[in-house]
């Protein structure tokens, strides 16, 4: 379709300039101006078209054309432009536009230009292969497909491969499929097909799609993909994986092998020339032990070329053998002697030996020396030998030892006891020697019976217990034996009937007479161990006490029969009837008292069978009543 101004012939001169191309947008709105000068004519200038007519009386657009509706013309004039404005370009409107510009008597000019649309293509995608592609294939494979839609004019689409580009490539080819859409767009899709090699396992491939736009070109890249090449193995890298470091018996042991083709082939396992079964390509040895040192052999075989390749690495274990002690088990030695014991292990790496006794650290080194032998001496030890370089790797071995002699009683510190009549009584001996003494337990009353609770073998002897029933003063003798000749030690037993007794004193009130009631308490006490060595020391303390506790209470019982200290009553329990297990004293109104002792039944004492009170006790429970004054006292 035409836009045409026709311009009549004159003999004025006519000038018509238009631009050669106007580009646009498809739906976007094109500007086509018309610039014309008509010179000496007084005309009237008549312009003329196929889809437009106007002159200053009157301005027509062709009724039922393509550009009915959607252009619009405007700029009339002698020396002026015309600009013909069409909306809502569409792909067919891309057509030649001529302006004829009739000047009457000046003559009449035409201009021509060509509307140029564009549309930008959407984002272009690109897919890769998902299969491997060998490089062993004679002919190219294809890489990978791109696409670029709703372009227009036509979008270029171009290959690279790390930043080169593949057009013309040997051993490349492009295949490119254009498609032109009902809408009039066009869809481009290129497939690269190349001869892969091995480098390109690492390399990244993608396209790029050049579109023109007004004014110039566009280029928009895809995402970049990576293929995956199959191709054959050269070499194997076999190692142990697990356990990291050296190998010592008793380890599990991983194995794995990888080739540096691929795909990975399948491996088989060689160990010491027998074929072994893997698992996923990797052999596991359980337990092994020094006979597993060897070589160990993986063998792949490719699939395309029928091809073997073989890798090796070779296996060494480390053991420690159970240690060795010279002398062995058990050993026997007179007091005196001396004895040097050695212990050791035969290993594949250096080791180090250590001696303990009851846990804990005795001795270093692989030889144990033990002079002038004494019944400390026995016992047990335990040599331990371990590789420093390799943790884990450790072996021990014992050895027993005996020293004979005469029985030794080792004494208690505890010679004279003393328990409650009636009371059970324990008592330990333990004897040293070798061979193990014998024990046996007598009583000086041949009527006991010394019952053995507890007899065991210790380190170096034997431990006895007894259990006595206490009925008197008795004797206990343990005596031990062995060939070599007795030992005895003797118990002291000494049985109370009462425990010390204490006398708590109390001033009552009760009318116009006092009366000092002593009631007797009767704690337990527990037995009393007097020790060998210091009991001479302790009576002497304890009578001493005692001594400076009766003056201290005479003092008071002097300064409370002088007046200088009030008493009184501290509570308001009726004390005035003695109880049953109370002994009272009579005191009168005129300071003088009758030291009058009752029993127990109420028959009056003599001062002579005065039972003595506890000295400590009085103190206690006269400061504890002395506190307050009896207004009869006043």
């Amino acid at each position: 379709m035409s836009f045409l101004l026709l311009i009549f012939t004159a003999w004025a001169k006519v000038e018509v300039n238009m631009e050669d191309r106007v580009e646009v947008f498809l739906g976007d709105t094109a500007q086509i101006t018309c610039m014309f000068t008509v010179s000496d004519s007084h005309d009237d200038t008549n312009v003329r078209s196929r889809i437009y007519y106007g002159d200053r009386n009157v301005q027509v657009v062709d009724r039922d054309g393509q550009f009915t509706d959607k252009i619009s013309v405007n700029g009339m004039g002698k020396s002026s432009e015309v600009v013909l404005t069409i909306r809502d370009v569409a792909l067919e409107d891309e057509l030649e536009f001529i302006c004829q510009v009739n000047g009457l008597s000046a003559g009449n000019m035409e201009g021509r230009t060509m509307l140029k649309v564009f549309a930008s293509p959407d984002r272009p995608n690109i897919e890769g292969v998902h299969s491997g592609i060998s490089v062993s294939k004679n002919n190219p494979s294809k890489i990978g497909s791109c696409e670029a839609k709703n372009g227009y004019p036509r979008p270029n689409i171009t290959w690279y491969r790390d930043q080169s580009p593949l057009q013309n490539t040997p051993g490349g080819d492009v295949v490119t499929l254009v498609t032109k859409e009902s809408s009039g767009l066009y869809t481009v899709q290129s497939d690269l097909h190349l001869n892969v090699v091995k480098e390109d396992k690492d390399s990244f491939f993608y396209c790029e799609v050049s579109y023109l736009v007004p004014g110039g070109t566009k280029m928009t890249e895809t995402n970049k993909i990576n293929i995956t090449v199959h191709y054959p193995t050269t070499s194997l890298d076999v190692w142990v994986e697990s356990p990291k470091g050296r190998v010592k018996e008793g380890d599990t042991v991983e194995v794995h092998c990888r080739a540096n083709g691929n795909p990975q082939p399948p491996f088989t396992f060689m160990h010491n020339m027998q074929e072994l079964e893997s698992e996923l390509n990797v052999l596991v040895l359980k337990d092994v032990m020094r006979l597993s040192s060897g070589d160990i052999t993986c063998t792949s075989l490719d699939l395309d070329t029928h091809e073997e390749t073989v890798g090796h690495t070779e296996l060494f274990v480390d053991y420690l053998d159970q240690a060795v002690l010279i002398p062995k088990d058990t050993h026997v030695m007179a007091q005196g002697e001396e004895l040097m014991a050695t212990c050791n292990a035969l290993s594949s790496l250096p080791t180090h030996t250590e001696w303990f006794k009851k846990g804990e650290h005795f001795a270093e080194g692989h030889t144990l020396t033990l002079k002038d032998a004494v019944f400390d001496m026995a016992g047990t030890y335990v040599c331990v030998v371990k590789v420093p370089s390799l943790e884990g790797l450790e072996t021990s071995g014992s050895l027993h030892v005996h020293v004979q002699g005469p029985p030794e009683i080792k004494e208690s510190t505890d010679t004279v006891l003393e328990e409650v009549t009636d009371k059970f009584l324990n008592l330990s001996c333990h004897a040293r020697g070798y061979p193990t003494p014998v024990i046996t337990w007598s009583s000086s009353d041949e009527s006991q019976i010394l019952k053995e609770v507890s007899h065991r073998q210790t380190e170096n002897g034997v431990l006895s217990v007894v259990s006595v029933k206490v009925t008197s003063d008795v004797t206990a003798n343990c005596n031990a034996s062995n060939v070599h000749g007795t030992d005895s030690f003797l118990f002291s037993i000494k049985a109370s009937k009462l425990s010390v007794h204490c006398l708590i004193c109390h001033v009552l009130y009760s009318g116009a007479k006092k009366y000092l009631v002593i009631t007797t308490v009767t704690p337990v006490t527990p037995p009393k161990r007097v020790k060998k060595e210091g009991s001479g020391v302790i009576i002497a303390v304890i009578i001493i006490c005692i001594l400076l506790l009766a003056i201290l209470g005479s003092v008071l019982y002097f300064l409370y029969k002088k007046g200088k200290i009030p008493c009184g009553r501290s509570g308001k329990q009726d004390l005035t009837k003695p109880s049953k297990d109370s002994t009272m004293v009579e005191i009168n109104n005129d300071n003088t008292e009758e030291a009058v002792l009752l029993g127990v039944n109420g028959d009056k004492k003599p001062p002579s069978d005065q039972v003595t009170m506890d000295t400590g006790y009085f103190f206690f429970t006269f400061l504890m009543n002395c506190t307050t004054t009896h207004p009869n006292d006043s």
